[in-house]
């Protein structure tokens, strides 16, 4: 088990591997402390068996630069093989500025494929590479040096196994013609804003029950402002404040120190110093919007709105369509999605591309009264009217 710590090193086996077709690529790293992953191992393997021409790259080695890494990453004639590709492609685009392509999936390729919805690594290497994933080092604190040999052996499993898993997948979305459908599902990983969170749109990841314009402002406010002071101190966000004390913190719009004495659900580090001036900045903010600068409400359907016998439907369309075609239904479309066009909407994901092909046009003629739907034992069956 090879562990490249220089940069020559990590040059040479990324050149031998800019002469194959593809690279398999697997990370180990840390967030629980930082706003940022801390990437503290690298997985490396090409075409060969075992754990031939496979390798560990320690980046926390003194010294040690990816910069040869980041070019394979962008060399056009090399695949580069990932399995649930996000958090990786996040490390890469925030410490290198780089996406790598060409890139595969093999998480969406097996939804694509007819492995299901929950198209784990373990199960795709034990249904296709015939291989047994031991789990004892999973948790594993990967910044601890040095590491065990049975780690070591974990890590590397993670992509010499993802070989074998590529090859199949691919070879299948080229039998099926469904290749053009997983390059399609890519495309939001290749976008560089996938990565970026920016502090003025935090506030929509909050839940917040039928708000008023002020009551958003405000939240908005206090979001921001929590974001951008998470990533220029690199913390967690919920070490500044959590998303419940930030609406306690709406509710009660403190404008003095002694207003934050009283909030229940604050943390101590955020009565005192920046993070309370921070607090009491950005609810004067929300508070002084004019009306015509606060953010408009989320458009949030009412539930009087949402025909439930057409959700219902839809639902054994969906149901229906995803196994006919293989696919993973969650992949074709979203219980929101359903609850979407039950209360009259006409457009999203499943109404373009490959979803519109296997599902959508479907879906639209159930809502028009052009279609039923027929049962026959556990069959569903489409008929015109």
């Amino acid at each position: 088990m090879i562990t490249l710590t220089t940069t020559e090193a990590l040059a040479a086996f990324c050149a031998e591997a800019a002469k194959t077709a593809y690279v398999t690529v697997d990370t180990e790293f840390l967030r629980e402390r930082t706003y940022y992953s801390k990437l503290c191992l690298l997985q490396l393997a090409y075409r060969g068996d075992g754990r031939t021409d496979a390798v560990l790259v320690d980046p926390l080695a003194d010294g040690l630069d990816l910069a040869p890494l980041y070019a394979l990453f962008r060399d056009p004639d090399t695949v580069k093989v990932f399995h649930a590709a996000r958090q990786d492609l996040e490390i890469f685009a925030i410490e290198g500025n780089t996406i790598p392509t060409p890139l595969f999936d093999t998480q969406v390729a097996a939804m694509v494929a007819g492995f299901g919805e929950q198209a784990g690594y373990e199960t795709l290497a034990r249904r296709i590479a015939k291989a047994q994933i031991d789990k004892s080092s999973r948790f594993t604190d990967w910044s601890r040096r040095p590491l065990s040999d049975a780690q070591k052996a974990y890590a590397l499993d993670d992509v010499t196994h993802l070989r074998d898993v590529y090859e199949y997948l691919a070879a299948e979305l080229d039998r099926s013609g469904r290749a053009a459908w997983v390059e399609e599902e890519l495309d939001v990983l290749r976008d560089p804003d996938t990565y970026r969170t920016h502090p003025r749109e935090a506030w929509r990841r909050l839940k917040m029950r039928n708000p008023s314009p002020r009551y958003i402002g405000i939240a908005r406010e206090l979001a921001a402002f929590r974001e951008d002071y998470a990533q220029r101190n690199d913390v967690p966000r919920t070490r500044v404040f959590k998303d419940d004390a930030l609406l306690e913190l709406v509710a009660m719009k403190p404008r003095t120190a002694d207003d934050l004495s009283k909030a229940r659900l604050l943390l101590r580090e955020g009565r005192k110093g920046p993070i309370a001036d921070g607090i009491l900045a950005a609810v004067d903010r929300g508070l002084s919007l004019d009306k015509a600068d606060l953010p408009a409400p989320p458009d949030q359907r009412a539930r009087d709105q949402i025909n439930g016998a057409l959700a219902d439907l839809l639902r054994v369309l969906l149901k229906a369509k995803a196994e006919q075609a293989g696919v993973a239904s969650k992949l074709i479309a979203s219980a929101s999605d359903l609850d979407d066009i039950a209360s009259g909407k006409r457009d999203g994901d499943w109404s373009h591309g490959w979803r519109r092909e296997v599902f959508g046009e479907d879906a639209l003629r159930l809502c028009e009264g052009r279609i039923a739907l027929a049962c026959k034992g556990r069959d569903v069956r489409i008929v015109g009217l």
